[in-house]
């Protein structure tokens, strides 16, 4: 079985069909395992939800998502976020949004387990420091976490078997990483909005037959997604980002 892992796609089309074309070119895959956020800031909200079902998958809720369907108040986002949100509500469809209300926050889907932001705030907290990443470790059933949210792709693995003492890594690019039992969390990065000051899409394939995990980017048409973003009139701020992966 090989699983297609995608994070924060975040409404942007363009950079969702070229992980797609990417990932057949490399092998192909049985099933998207998606992490969350796959609307908000981006200009196609309902066209990649209904894209990434077209396929066997099993997704989790994001901040972003839930706030679509006001399920969280966007007060709290930033203001160009909160304007995407309240844009991004307007634009979905009552099937859309019935799949979105839907989202587990948490799924596991042996030996993983799959969540948006951490096991302890499954959709709120960013796991990018030694304390969230502990407090995940603390409640992991299986052998791996599943993570995004921040849009930044790494490795933090447990040392000597004591989840007080995570070591975050780099999740390298188009080489295997082997899952050996070894207790891990793992973020493929960011689709739709990459922030590790690299702007190409980042995603990753687990492979169950020869239990490796392997993490690739991909070149889209960055402009033709701030093109539908101008035209939705959308923020300067979230258009000009794209261009610099942050």
């Amino acid at each position: 079985m090989r699983a297609l892992i995608l994070s924060d796609i975040h409404a942007n089309l363009e950079a969702l069909e070229a992980v797609f074309a990417d990932a057949q070119d490399r092998g192909g895959f049985d099933v998207i395992w998606c992490l969350g956020d796959t609307v908000g800031y981006g200009p196609d909200p309902g066209a990649c939800v209904d894209r990434i079902r077209e396929f066997d998958l099993v997704a989790v809720a994001g901040n972003h998502d839930h706030a679509a369907v006001g399920l969280i108040d966007a007060h709290d986002f930033n203001a160009a976020a909160k304007a995407a949100a309240e844009w991004t509500a307007g634009q979905i469809d009552a099937g859309q949004r019935e799949f979105i209300t839907s989202l587990p926050m948490v799924s596991v889907q042996d030996p993983f387990t799959l969540v948006h932001g951490s096991l302890r705030d499954p959709i709120v907290e960013y796991l990018l420091d030694r304390d969230s990443a502990s407090g995940t470790l603390a409640l992991m059933e299986t052998a791996y976490c599943l993570v995004g949210h921040s849009h930044i792709p790494f490795l933090c693995c447990e040392v000597d078997g004591n989840p007080q003492f995570p070591e975050f890594v780099d999740f390298p690019e188009d080489a295997p990483v082997v899952l050996d039992g070894e207790r891990r969390i793992i973020n493929p990065g960011g689709v739709g909005q990459p922030r590790d000051r690299d702007p190409r899409p980042s995603y990753a394939v687990y492979d169950s037959e020869e239990a490796i995990i392997k993490r690739h980017r991909v070149t889209y048409d960055i402009a033709k997604t701030q093109e539908k973003m101008k035209a939705a009139d959308l923020p300067e701020r979230l258009i000009e980002r794209l261009d610099h992966g942050l």
